[in-house]
């Protein structure tokens, strides 16, 4: 589990392609030092293992179905990566909950600037907008955000961000059309399993009183 707060900004070092994976090496000396073999760590929202670690960098293995449904198949050597470390019990949840299972990739359509802030609007994949909520909570390439406003009509998000969150991420070097890794907050789902299952148990019950 992760909070969905950066940690660190990382840069992909070199990318070994493979016929069923791709092995990512990572150059982040802050997270590097603290990580042991077989840690989980978020790189932009995906949660990967951590292999081969050295002083300042680290390795991890991405399926390429993982390439395929996530924004890690358009990385190239240099792209910046958000980091974090897995939580622990005593981990300050200055965020939300974020499991580092990408639900669907977005794609930035508008930035604008304000004095105090910038304004993002990304387009999200159209079966998770009903997951999605005013005010509440959404991960973006592994960052815990507050969403400002979402359109049904457009599947537009909109999302304010402070200058020290472009200047402790990736966001601030993202570009017009560029994918984003998109989490829903988990609870939403959890909210949509137990209705449906529920919804599911009554049904079968009024069918039983039918017979």
């Amino acid at each position: 589990m992760f909070s969905g707060l950066v940690q660190a900004l990382g840069n992909v070092e070199k990318i070994d392609t493979r016929s069923d994976y791709a092995r990512v090496k990572i150059h982040s000396p802050k997270i590097a030092k603290k990580l042991n073999r077989g840690d989980s760590v978020s790189v932009n929202g995906v949660c990967l293992t951590a292999l081969n670690i050295k002083k300042k960098s680290f390795e991890a293995d991405v399926m390429v179905q993982t390439l395929k449904l996530t924004s890690l198949g358009s990385l190239v050597e240099g792209s910046p990566v958000n980091l974090e470390l897995a939580s622990t019990p005593d981990s300050f949840l200055g965020g939300h909950i974020v499991q580092g299972h990408v639900d669907g990739v977005g794609n930035l359509r508008h930035v604008s600037e304000n004095e105090k802030w910038w304004r993002y609007d990304v387009e999200v994949p159209a079966a998770l907008k009903k997951y999605i909520q005013n005010q509440g909570s959404i991960c973006v390439d592994g960052v815990s955000l507050t969403v400002g406003e979402i359109d049904d009509r457009t599947n537009l998000v909109t999302l304010w961000l402070i200058p020290e969150t472009l200047a402790k991420t990736n966001l601030s070097a993202k570009k017009i059309g560029d994918p984003l890794n998109i989490e829903v907050d988990v609870l939403a789902k959890y909210v949509e399993r137990l209705l449906t299952a529920r919804e599911k148990t009554n049904n079968e019950v009024q069918q039983g009183d039918n017979n």
